[in-house]
């Protein structure tokens, strides 16, 4: 039986850093972020259901209209909703199936995602992993990372989960908090989750 390793935490907490770690280690990781960016592009349901809610100009050809759907999205907090509940379990179906096929060659696999609690994809995997760092590391990580002002990802950040609460609603935290070294803390629970999972 695969073990299922969901990878969370918030705006520049490291969470990247930990799937690298975990891939170096042999374990393959699902990246929801840019697996997400594909299917709404590739997938037939999700561009007929996508282009009934926002328009037939979402699709051009092959091309989605990026800003056109970013522009539907922010215009209201509903938007993001129903978008979410057209692309999230498309997302969720399409991890099971690359678990599955992975399943011939690993015991364990992983899957990152900023959102894992909050879209509801941590009952698709055994184990939730949160990354944690202080807000102040966060932001300065996340304005070099993005070239972004201090203040956007502030209100970013606002509009996900905060640090104590997918504390408190995972299994393992990791800290990467430039005072706890990284790799041993991915090591350590690894292993400890290989023993458990025997």
């Amino acid at each position: 039986m695969i073990l299922k390793i969901g990878i969370t935490g918030g705006i520049g907490s490291g969470k990247s850093v930990v799937s690298h770690l975990l891939r170096l280690m042999n374990v393959p990781v699902y990246d929801c972020d840019a697996e997400s960016k594909r299917l709404v592009v590739e997938n037939a349901d999700i561009r007929k259901r996508l282009t009934c809610l926002v328009g037939k100009a979402l699709y051009h050809k092959s091309e989605l209209d990026k800003q056109m759907l970013a522009s539907y999205i922010f215009d209201d907090e509903s938007h993001l909703q129903a978008v979410n509940m057209i692309v999230h379990p498309v997302v969720k179906s399409d991890f099971y199936q690359w678990a599955a096929l992975q399943a011939k060659h690993f015991s364990i696999v992983g899957m990152e995602s900023a959102i894992l609690i909050d879209a509801g994809f941590e009952n698709a995997v055994d184990v939730v992993v949160n990354v944690s760092a202080p807000i102040d590391i966060r932001i300065q990580r996340a304005v070099l990372r993005d070239h972004s002002s201090a203040e956007l990802i502030r209100k970013r950040m606002d509009k996900q989960l905060s640090d104590e609460e997918r504390c408190r609603l995972s299994d393992i935290t990791i800290w990467n908090d430039d005072v706890h070294p990284i790799i041993p803390q991915v090591f350590s629970f690894l292993c400890q989750l290989k023993q458990n999972n025997k």
